[in-house]
C-alpha cells in the first residue's frame, strides 16, 4: 500500500487532535516514461517532497490573473525557462488531477507554483501542447489576525466567515498558495471534506502519519471559531466548507 493511500486511511480514523496539521496528500502514481529526460528518476512535484534547486515565489503576496495548468502527462520542471529538467510534475495528486497556479510567463514557458518543500517554492514548465490551461475567477484570501476566510469570484466578494488558525508555535504560512486536492475520509471523524493546499508547516515536519500539509477542514466545536488554536490548519464553518470543494483546484489562496 502506497503512502498516499496509508495517509488517506489514517485521515478517516484519526483523532482530531492527531490530523489538524497532516491532512493534505499527494504523491500520485508513478511518474511515467517521457520523451527526454527519464521523469522517473527525477524528484517529483508532490506534498510528500522537499525540492531543491528551484526558484522561491517571486510575489508572494501579489494576485495572479486565475491562470492554472493541469499536465496531461508528467511533465519535466526546470528552474529557469530553458534550463535543464531538476523534478517532474505529475499529472495526478491524491487520484485526483494535478492543477497548479501559474504566476509569471515567458515565451514558451510557464512558472508555476508547486505542492513541494519548502514553501513558495516554483518551478517552470514547457508551455508545449502537454499542459491544459484554463483560468479560475475564483480567489481565497485568509486573513491570520482576523481569523477571517473570505471567497472571491470575478472581484466580488462572495462569503466571509469566522475561522480557526494555527496557533503562535504552530502558525499557518502565510503566502499565496493553491487549493492542491479534495479528500473525502470514508469514515470521518471530524470532518467530512479535506482540502488540503500546496503549503506546508512550518514548524512540524510531519503530523498524523503525513507530511504536514495544511488544509482546510471543518470542526464540530464551533468555538474554536476566532481562535489561533490549530497546529497550522485552517478550522472553518460546514457551509464555507462545502463552497471551498465547489472552487475548482489551482485556485490561488492568499494568506495573510
Amino acid at each position: 500500500m502506497g503512502r498516499a493511500r496509508r495517509w488517506r486511511r489514517a485521515l478517516a480514523g484519526a483523532a482530531c487532535t492527531v490530523v489538524v496539521a497532516g491532512c493534505g496528500g499527494g504523491g500520485g502514481p508513478a511518474a511515467r516514461p517521457s520523451a527526454g529526460p527519464d521523469l522517473t528518476r527525477l524528484p517529483q512535484a508532490t506534498t510528500f517532497t522537499t525540492l531543491r534547486g528551484l526558484p522561491q515565489d517571486p510575489a508572494p503576496q501579489a494576485e495572479t490573473d486565475g491562470t492554472v495548468v493541469h499536465p496531461a502527462t508528467p511533465v519535466e520542471v526546470a528552474a529557469r525557462p530553458g534550463g535543464p529538467a531538476v523534478a517532474a510534475l505529475p499529472d495526478r495528486q491524491l487520484d485526483g488531477p494535478t492543477w497548479v497556479p501559474v504566476v509569471a510567463a515567458r515565451a514558451g514557458w510557464l512558472q508555476v507554483l508547486l505542492p513541494s518543500r519548502p514553501n513558495g517554492v516554483t518551478g517552470w514548465v514547457r508551455d508545449d501542447g502537454r499542459l491544459t490551461v484554463a483560468r479560475t475567477s475564483h480567489l481565497v484570501r485568509v486573513d491570520l489576525a482576523r481569523q477571517r476566510l473570505t471567497l472571491w469570484e470575478s472581484g466580488r466578494r462572495t462569503g466571509a466567515w469566522t475561522v480557526a488558525v494555527g496557533a503562535a508555535r504552530t502558525p499557518t504560512p502565510k503566502g499565496r498558495t493553491f487549493l492542491l486536492a479534495l479528500l473525502k475520509p470514508a469514515r470521518p471523524t471530524f470532518s467530512p471534506l479535506i482540502v488540503p493546499v500546496g503549503t506546508h508547516s512550518e514548524t512540524l515536519e510531519t503530523f498524523g502519519g503525513g507530511p504536514g500539509t495544511v488544509a482546510f477542514h471543518g470542526w464540530r466545536d464551533a468555538s474554536v471559531f476566532g481562535k489561533a488554536v490549530t497546529h497550522g490548519c485552517i478550522r472553518v464553518p460546514g457551509d464555507a466548507l462545502t463552497r471551498l470543494s465547489r472552487i475548482p483546484l489551482g485556485t490561488l489562496v492568499l494568506v495573510t
